[in-house]
């Protein structure tokens, strides 16, 4: 399917965009959210480029001692040998003084040949200071100060490298999260077109907001990013600070990202129906849509399934909406597939960790930041309890995977925990973390388990990606009900809930629930009723896979955010 009658460009920036796994740029789902964006832009023929930071350091490549304990080190790749460094540049002021960025640009090429390149910045070049050469260095590194530094480069390096390059005609600009939120800054400097900022009127910001989608994903008060007035003037100086002011940018002494971004976007949107009451709830001030996020669908499917729905559903690649035909896929052939990708996974455990696992075991997946709040080691918190669910039912085992950030404590002592909890249950519930879990580990991890498990504390799940990654492999979902698994889960038919559909989690009814429904359902229709288990597996691809993909939330976008007037009155199927 292609999208036409469409005349402009759409520069999507974020913070971190997931490429490909040589390419470190990414930490976890932001990244990859960013990145499964671009590959269905490139399939559906939308015209777009991105536009992110260039990570020379990349996040941090994870290991875990014999005691659980994570340590982190740099990232070490060579830009040069896979992306093309461009022969533009521009200029940023930072603390008054002029910063160099250059971009590199890697090409995205979709089912149909159409390309979108995405841009990286760098600052590492000779004419800046040492200090300023490591502005692009490191993905949600350094301090508060050095993240502002850093922010300044994404937006408004990212707006005056888009200038540089050639794009002077219709520009949408869209903000994946608050990060890239000083590109409208640059925009209300080209709207004043020299004239005082006093000058500046809602006119102006009419016009700024006119070309700019907000896209928020967080949906804690304090995962936005905040900085007091004296840094931000120390660093931008005190006449884009004054732009700001004029605009009503600045609270309280303060400039948060997300209030100057919703200031400054005609749409804006969560990344989930229940999302979106939140934040609407956080932001009162401003109406908040909804967009559910999905995932790229033909990049997340194993090549076991790829094969099955090539041979089966022939056009599912160039429309996703086919796969809602894998209803019809008879079952010992999804059965075949999976097994396939089961192996796949464990062969590929063994080789990373020592560790063998049985093809034969009910297989159970978790990997997700690892943070307090996703509750990774809620279903060891009962180590006797999931014992005698093993002994009674049949056998579990269990794959964790998922970095702490360096600075997370609580993560990584989550990360320990796990660890010990291997050796305490050893052979009995064999129970495996994978180490710096990436991009093409997560692949077949999402492909190969048996259950996808995602129980976060409510409501703090903006969207969630994993579990439809799964989905797309027959892996049905055991999950909270936050999210996009509110959207997605019928219960016994695409998966299963853990608690209710109350506002606010409870730690110890969770726990509860998890158990019991591992105990008196799961178990006992995977051991038991093999083909009745691979009924819900199919289900969740027809009904799951089929619509939270990438392509379906692209084209949204494109009707509702980007060119809502024109309403892709033309539109021709390739």
């Amino acid at each position: 399917m292609t999208l036409v009658s469409i005349n402009s460009t759409v520069a999507y920036f974020s913070m971190e965009i997931c490429l490909e796994q040589a390419v470190p740029t990414y930490s976890g789902g932001l990244g990859v959210l960013a990145g499964d964006t671009l590959r269905s832009a490139a399939d559906l023929g939308v015209p777009m480029v991105g536009i992110t930071l260039l990570h020379r350091k990349g996040y941090f490549e994870q290991h875990l001692d014999a005691a659980g304990a994570q340590t982190e080190q740099p990232v070490t790749w060579q830009p040069d040998e896979i992306l093309d460094l461009l022969p533009v540049s521009a200029i940023v002021q930072i603390e008054g003084r002029p910063v160099r960025v250059r971009a590199w640009r890697y090409i995205i090429r979709g089912v149909s040949g159409h390309e979108v390149p995405v841009f990286l910045l760098d600052t590492a070049v000779p004419e800046n200071t040492p200090w300023d050469q490591t502005l692009t260095d490191y993905l949600y590194g350094g301090d508060s100060h050095y993240r502002l530094c850093q922010e300044v480069v994404l937006g408004m390096g990212g707006a005056a490298i888009l200038r540089a390059l050639g794009y002077n005609g219709e520009l949408h600009y869209h903000l994946n999260e608050g990060h890239s939120a000083l590109l409208t800054l640059c925009l209300l400097e080209w709207q004043l077109d020299g004239r005082a900022r006093f000058e500046l009127d809602e006119g102006d910001l009419d016009a700024v907001r006119r070309r700019v989608v907000f896209t928020t994903h967080t949906p804690v008060p304090a995962g936005h990013d905040k900085f007091p007035i004296d840094m931000v003037r120390h660093v931008l100086g005190a006449d884009q600070v004054g732009v700001l002011e004029s605009a009503k940018c600045i609270d309280e002494g303060t400039l948060n990202l997300t209030h100057l971004a919703l200031r400054l976007s005609r749409f804006v949107n969560g990344v989930a129906m229940k999302h979106r009451e939140v934040s609407q709830g956080m932001f009162p001030r401003y109406p908040i849509n909804s967009i559910t996020n999905g995932v790229h669908a033909s990049t997340w499917t194993s090549p076991a399934f790829q094969s099955l729905f090539d041979r089966r559903i022939p056009e599912w690649r160039a429309d996703n909406y086919y796969l809602r035909y894998a209803i019809g896929v008879p079952l010992q052939e999804i059965r075949q597939a999976h097994a396939d990708a089961k192996h796949v996974l464990l062969d590929e455990i063994k080789a990373r960790s020592g560790t063998e696992l049985d093809p034969k075991v009910f297989t159970i997946g978790f990997a997700r930041r690892a943070t307090p709040y996703k509750r990774a080691d809620l279903v060891i918190s009962n180590p006797e309890r999931l014992l005698q669910i093993a002994d009674a039912i049949g056998p579990i085992q269990i794959v964790f995977g998922g970095k702490a950030h360096p600075h997370d404590v609580g993560g990584k002592e989550l990360v320990r925990r796990i660890h010990e909890a291997s050796l305490k249950l050893a052979d009995a519930v064999k129970i495996v973390y994978v180490e710096n879990y990436e991009m093409e580990i997560a692949a077949k991890m999402v492909a190969g388990v048996d259950l996808w498990l995602n129980n976060p504390m409510k409501p703090l799940e903006a969207s969630g990606t994993s579990g439809m990654k799964a989905a797309l492999n027959g892996v049905p979902s055991l999950s909270v009900l936050d999210g996009w698994w509110i959207e997605g889960h019928i219960e016994g038919v695409t998966g299963w809930s853990i608690g209710t559909s109350s506002a606010e989690g409870d730690q110890s009814k969770d726990a509860s629930d998890l158990f019991l429904k591992l105990e008196r359902v799961i178990l006992p229709l995977f051991y038991g009723l093999p083909f009745a288990y691979a009924e819900v597996m199919r289900s969740a691809i027809a009904l799951n896979g089929s619509f939270f993909n990438t392509q379906r939330m692209v084209e949204q976008y494109v009707r509702n955010a980007y060119f809502p007037a024109a309403s892709m009155v033309e539109e021709t199927v390739a």
